[in-house]
């Protein structure tokens, strides 16, 4: 099984960036969504990544958003990647060589096309809602798969083995209240999930 790619997302402080990258993330995601308890302004959101060490990918996370909001998000912080749902996809204006990771809340139709890397998650980011174990295990077949919704320390290792993703993503489960990250959670999260790596799959085993 390749390497497991590990996204703690909803960073708002340099405390749980550094204690997300020291212990191994492979990339933080930057909420802008005013709804969300995670929420950074721009400008906030530039001086923390000061503290995002070079290896570890920044991606932006957006949930429908304005076209200027994007425009001012890509300035302050040049992101690795741009997560927004698939639908809201079209109508934005992003610069040419911005990788992109679609986020799918459903089921998707046999026979459509997808780009390398999607994000599956339940039907409400960050609410700590388990996404379709299911549909999301035909989805990872398909292409490269980064499981969200739900997921914590006590549940990603039975995850991966069922999904079998690219990737998972964390936010609500590694939080002591709603929008606060706990750095023992966020340790724990990484290192149950890394352990899935090690472990034989269900055939090997046989």
């Amino acid at each position: 099984m390749p390497s497991l790619w590990i996204k703690i997302c909803g960073m708002r402080s340099t405390g749980a960036v550094e204690t997300a990258a020291a212990a191994g993330a492979d990339a933080l995601g930057f909420v802008f969504h005013e709804g969300s308890p995670r929420n950074l302004s721009p400008a906030a959101a530039r001086e923390l990544q000061r503290a995002v060490p070079p290896g570890v990918e920044r991606v932006a996370v957006f949930l429908h958003p304005a076209q200027a909001l994007v425009d001012a998000v890509l300035d302050a912080i040049e992101p690795d990647w741009l997560q927004a749902d698939a639908s809201d996809l079209p109508d934005l204006r992003l610069p040419a060589g911005l990788r992109v990771l679609p986020v799918l809340r459903h089921g998707v139709a046999d026979g459509a096309e997808f780009p390398a890397r999607v994000l599956f998650e339940s039907a409400r980011s960050g609410a700590g809602e388990r996404a379709d174990w299911g549909a999301a295990a035909g989805l990872a077949a398909r292409t490269q798969l980064v499981l969200a919704g739900g997921l914590r320390p006590a549940n990603v290792a039975a995850a991966v083995r069922e999904v079998r993703p690219f990737g998972v993503d964390v936010s609500s489960g590694v939080e002591r209240e709603r929008g606060v990250k706990d750095a023992a959670l966020i340790r724990e999260f990484i290192r149950a999930a890394r352990a899935t790596e090690r472990a034989p799959t269900v055939e090997e085993s046989r």
